[in-house]
């Protein structure tokens, strides 16, 4: 009933900046809570960032004050700027929504994962 769609990934050297992005479409009465979440090989997928419907956010230790998580409710888009980017940060990126799919009933989704690499 949601589709995730992920853009933005790729290679950064240590010091730059990527921009992500994850459109929710299809059917639903709207899109609470988006965030994103990372994993690396052998790990948990582990929270990045989060943001609810009304602005408040919520980030990891370790990218406090690096990125920095927004959202477009006309789009039901969320983004995810990451500057200073360290090696430690290369996962697979993969966006999540809640969204309220009839009045009564909601539901998580995940996109389908995007690769970040941060090397030199």
């Amino acid at each position: 009933q949601v589709q995730l769609v992920e853009s933005g990934g790729g290679l950064v050297q240590p010091g730059g900046s990527l921009r992500l992005s994850c459109a929710a479409s299809g059917r639903f009465v709207s899109v609470n809570r988006m965030g994103w979440y990372r994993q690396t090989p052998g790990k948990q997928r582990e929270l990045v960032a989060a943001i609810t419907g009304d602005g408040s956010t919520n980030y990891a230790d370790s990218v406090k004050g690096r990125f920095t998580i927004s959202r477009d409710n006309a789009k039901n888009t969320v983004y995810l700027q990451m500057n200073d980017m360290k090696p430690e940060d290369t996962a697979v990126y993969y966006c999540n929504c809640n969204a309220r799919i009839t009045l009564v009933a909601h539901d998580d989704y995940w996109g389908q994962g995007t690769q970040v690499t941060v090397s030199s």
